[in-house]
């Protein structure tokens, strides 16, 4: 694996009323069934944060540590959920079960994500909240995992922590390759970079993992429960193509990366260099073209509040 990440190529482009506005440089890796690259752009082999894109690698560190949750609860362990109601009555329980309340939650205090709960939050006169962010049933799971072996919960986020250590000897293992850096997520755990290979491997090895395994269990209830892993507002792009597509497993990540795997086709992961989040899913649509697979990526762009272009790709 290189030391540095070298950065993209030309992978889409926004117009408007036929003229080309803006583009978007990146890199991209697709992988066939059997997991060997059927073909890239970019440094695919450089390390990169994907950032909450991990969330299901976590998971399922979480669990090879003990943690107890499944299905809605290991859906939201995995989410960058939205904060509308059914996202933080689903934390809120694993914390309650648990002993816990949101102020054991080490994650910043923030708005919701989603609109129309972040107008409901303001409306009744409250302000940012631990629980109201969107990692929160991440450090939900941690906790609890914390908890169940009997380790610290004040330190639970230092990358020292046994919690933490277990955490990037998953991420490592599913990867397939070491970890290249650590730094500090915007919700304050420990972020790892490896390459776009690495991170296209281990979605795949979630998705066709046996049933009853910890990646497996992951994979199904990120797939069974697409709204808890994102939310509504309208339907965000992680819940709206996982219910498109049946079997896939998606999860984005802050600048502008995403990973998705399909059993029996293959899996992608990609991140746009200006970290622009609009550009994401067009090339996602393109990658999984190359497999034959029909995915939803058009971006519509706006002019007076109607479509005048799009982001397309360029790949």
């Amino acid at each position: 694996m290189s030391d540095l990440y070298a950065g993209g190529e030309l992978l889409a482009e926004v117009v408007r009323n036929d003229v080309v506005e803006s583009r978007h440089h990146g890199s991209v890796v697709v992988l066939g069934p059997d997991g060997e690259v059927a073909t890239w752009a970019g440094d695919v082999l450089g390390p990169v944060f994907p950032r909450s894109a991990v969330k299901p690698l976590q998971a399922v560190g979480m669990l090879r540590a003990g943690l107890d949750l499944g299905g809605e609860d290991l859906a939201l362990v995995a989410a960058s959920h939205r904060g509308q109601g059914v996202h933080l009555a689903g934390v809120k329980s694993i914390l309650d079960r648990s002993g816990l309340t949101a102020q054991d939650l080490r994650c910043p205090p923030d708005y919701p994500l989603a609109e129309d709960a972040r107008d409901s939050v303001v409306r009744a006169g409250h302000g940012r909240e631990r629980l109201f962010m969107n990692c929160s049933g991440k450090h939900a799971g941690m906790l609890r995992t914390a908890q169940l072996n009997g380790w610290p919960l004040e330190t639970y986020l230092e990358p020292d922590h046994p919690l933490q250590r277990g955490l990037t000897d998953t991420m490592a293992d599913l990867a397939g390759e070491p970890i290249a850096a650590t730094a500090v997520d915007g919700c304050g755990a420990p972020t790892p970079a490896f390459s776009l290979r690495g991170l296209a491997g281990s979605f795949l090895r979630l998705v066709t993992a046996p049933p009853g395994t910890h990646e497996r269990a992951v994979a199904d209830a990120m797939r069974e429960h697409p709204l808890l892993v994102s939310g509504e507002d309208p339907v965000e792009d992680d819940t709206r193509l996982m219910r498109a597509v049946p079997g896939l497993l998606l999860k984005g990540g802050a600048e502008g990366v995403a990973a998705a795997a399909l059993p029996g086709v293959g899996a992608v992961a990609l991140k746009i260099d200006d970290g622009a989040m609009r550009a994401r899913f067009p090339v996602l649509a393109a990658a999984y073209a190359r497999l034959g697979v029909n995915l939803p990526g058009q971006v519509p762009v706006l002019g007076g509040g109607r479509p005048v272009g799009m982001v397309r790709s360029v790949w």
